[in-house]
């Protein structure tokens, strides 16, 4: 249960019937979304229970299980409410066991809106709140009428009805869209379709032996191989037409699942809208389910800006950010991009916008020494040697030629080492790093949370550390915000830096 922050005598907490006041339901359709959601996890037992049912009527156990879900989604509606007293957010639920937890709104971080197809239709959205550091949302109600989330929204964005009465609401404004045509962009450069294919395979392979029976599957590609050597056998082709043709299947291949990446993308981010109103931001997306995000600017602590390969070819980047939210949020109501992809001149107008004083423009980029490339060539080494041993042992002395690598390996990590750099002032601190595939991970120094100056063998053999910095919510897929390869004299200066800048001022997060 969240409480309120109370003075001694009580002040600032409401009373039960301020509570009771101010109660009000969920959508009367909302039952059957809670029974859809709870469905959704017993959906495969009550189709194989019905369909693989011997015949003896145990099928018609399902029937009474789906009886059972739409009884608790009704309870569900009859007994929980919500309200607004003051400053925070009430919620009440249960009936035999009663839960009563109040939310201020200064704790809720996130506020985000999601409707499916069905949520449109009906004109409903699920709402989901979250506070900082919390492994579950504060509350998760679903669903709302969609002018009953929006109005909720606005009030966490004000902080309630005492901020409402005493200042009137900025206006929104777009700080950036997504064209249909940067939509396709995104879809080329993420691999998401690959994700999906891959998940795909991974969740039929336990299964296959029952949809296929007696090695089926295997046989039927056995036999279509064959066939196919056996056509092209007939046909005489050489060795080039071989090549041509291994080309154009996995080009064939490349270009379907790079399709499937660019209809997922069209799903996800259709209309994308990033938006600013007061110091809230707000992310809207989606083609047939939309969601809607919003979280406060002061709440981001780390950015990422990308670069790969294909963002240079599209002339594009990405900027994501981080925010004090448990890691365990649902990714896709996340706050978390900002950018998903847009020119380089608009990301950093983004960056230079939402953080006036860093300076971003003007940072002072310092290089790290270039003899340490090594360092970035040698971890890959044993996978090298790995691979090499794998391919003589099927291959021959034909597996040597992986061998030929190494020059490309060598010269890569040198234009890494050359690429590798950090910056500092008085609000930020960022790192750059990546050659082939590139990104810039900064934060402000008010929202760092803990230095750490190490040392591994290998930095006391060459002289050198690597300056650890971390904020909260720190994402797992993230870079790590570091600064390696820094002589040990140049790091232990920065570190105090520093260390005196953390100590003369207020961790804000």
């Amino acid at each position: 249960m969240t409480t309120p922050e109370a003075g001694a005598d009580g002040a600032g907490a409401p009373t039960a019937a301020e509570a009771a006041s101010a109660e009000r339901r969920l959508h009367p359709m909302s039952w059957l979304f809670v029974l859809l959601q709870q469905l959704r996890q017993f959906i495969v037992p009550l189709i194989a229970l019905l369909v693989f049912g011997r015949g003896d009527r145990n099928e018609l156990w399902s029937l009474l299980a789906v009886g059972v879900l739409v009884v608790l989604s009704l309870w569900q509606y009859f007994t929980y409410r919500y309200g607004t007293t003051g400053d925070s957010l009430v919620v009440r639920s249960g009936l035999l066991e009663r839960s009563l937890r109040v939310i201020p709104f200064a704790r809720i971080h996130n506020v985000a809106l999601r409707q499916s197809a069905l949520h449109r239709l009906f004109g409903v959205a699920e709402v989901r709140l979250e506070s900082a550091g919390g492994a579950k949302p504060e509350a998760e109600m679903r669903v709302l009428k969609m002018a009953d989330a929006l109005a909720l929204e606005a009030l966490v964005r004000r902080r309630g009805s005492v901020e409402a009465a005493a200042s009137a609401e900025p206006a929104e404004t777009t700080l950036l869209t997504m064209s249909v045509g940067d939509v396709v962009r995104l879809g080329v450069v993420n691999n998401r379709g690959m994700f999906v294919v891959g998940a795909g395979v991974a969740a039929f392979m336990p299964y296959s032996r029952e949809v296929f029976p007696n090695d089926i599957m295997p046989r039927e590609v056995g036999q279509f191989v064959m066939s196919l050597f056996g056509w092209t056998h007939n046909h005489h082709f050489g060795p080039l037409q071989y090549v041509l043709g291994a080309l154009l299947l996995i080009g064939a291949v490349l270009a379907a699942v790079r399709l499937l990446s660019v209809l997922l993308a069209l799903l996800q981010y259709y209309g994308f809208r990033l938006s600013e109103h007061g110091r809230r931001l707000t992310v809207e997306r989606g083609l047939l389910a939309r969601w809607r995000t919003s979280a406060s600017r002061r709440r981001i602590q780390a950015w990422t800006l990308r670069e790969g390969v294909l963002h240079r070819l599209l002339r594009r980047r990405s900027l994501e950010i981080e925010t004090a939210v448990g890691e365990t949020q649902d990714q896709e109501r996340a706050l978390r991009e900002l950018a998903p992809i847009a020119t380089p001149a608009a990301c950093e107008a983004l960056i230079e916008h939402l953080l006036p004083r860093a300076g971003w423009r003007g940072l002072d980029w310092r290089a790290l020494p270039l003899a340490s490339w090594w360092r970035l060539f040698v971890p890959g080494l044993p996978w090298l040697a790995i691979i090499t041993a794998a391919l003589c042992w099927r291959f021959g002395a034909w597996g040597l030629l992986a061998l030929a690598w190494l020059p490309w390996a060598a010269f890569k990590a040198r234009q890494r080492a050359r690429r590798i750099g950090y910056a500092v002032n008085e609000e930020l601190v960022a790192v750059r790093e990546g050659w082939w595939s590139r990104h810039w991970r900064f934060a402000e120094i008010d929202k760092l949370q803990a230095l750490q100056l190490s040392r591994s063998p290998v930095d006391r053999r060459c002289g050198t550390a690597t300056l650890w910095l971390d904020t909260a919510g720190a994402g797992a897929l993230a870079p790590p915000l570091r600064i390696r390869f820094l002589p040990v004299t140049e790091a232990e200066a920065l570190y105090r830096r520093l260390s005196a800048m953390l100590a003369a001022r207020k961790l804000r997060w």
